[in-house]
């Protein structure tokens, strides 16, 4: 029998009516049409799925939504603010970090994670949170340039 679960998305308050060992992932996009986390392996090791959970980065693809219920979440939806893209997204627009973009938003809010954690990282400390986030077309200099480029410009929130 499905649960009534409150999950806190990106500021908003939403309630879904699902088994609570179903995946956040599928939830955000199938139930809520929050469609920019993507499905990648399934398995939580790509990072197409990554979300923030109270300040966490989660891959949703592997988190029940009860782990997440009442808990803040952050989508890549969330990130832009007042119609204003997100200074990460900026950068990855300036930095042609992307070529098929599959991977690009959770790239994006994995390095938002980092970026919250640490606003001026080197390149050591990107490349090593980033590693564990796949880019199946190897942009992977182009990404890290990004974020040296948003921790330069701009704020991790």
């Amino acid at each position: 029998m499905p649960k009534v679960t409150e999950l806190i998305i990106n500021g908003q308050r939403s309630s879904v009516d699902v088994q609570p060992d179903v995946p956040l992932l599928s939830v955000l996009r199938d139930y809520l049409d929050l469609t920019g986390t993507k499905y990648g392996c399934g398995e939580g090791r790509c990072g197409a799925c990554s979300v923030i959970i109270d300040g966490q980065l989660t891959r949703s693809c592997v988190t029940p939504v009860a782990k997440a219920a009442g808990k803040n979440i952050t989508t890549i939806e969330g990130l832009a603010k007042e119609g204003k893209l997100h200074p990460l997204q900026e950068a990855f627009i300036k930095a042609d970090a992307m070529q098929c973009a599959y991977c690009t938003s959770g790239m994006i809010v994995a390095a938002s994670a980092l970026l919250n954690r640490n606003a001026h990282p080197t390149r050591e400390e990107i490349v090593g949170f980033m590693n564990v986030n796949v880019c199946r077309c190897g942009v992977y200099q182009r990404i890290v340039e990004a974020i040296q480029i948003a921790a330069n410009t701009g704020s991790a929130e």
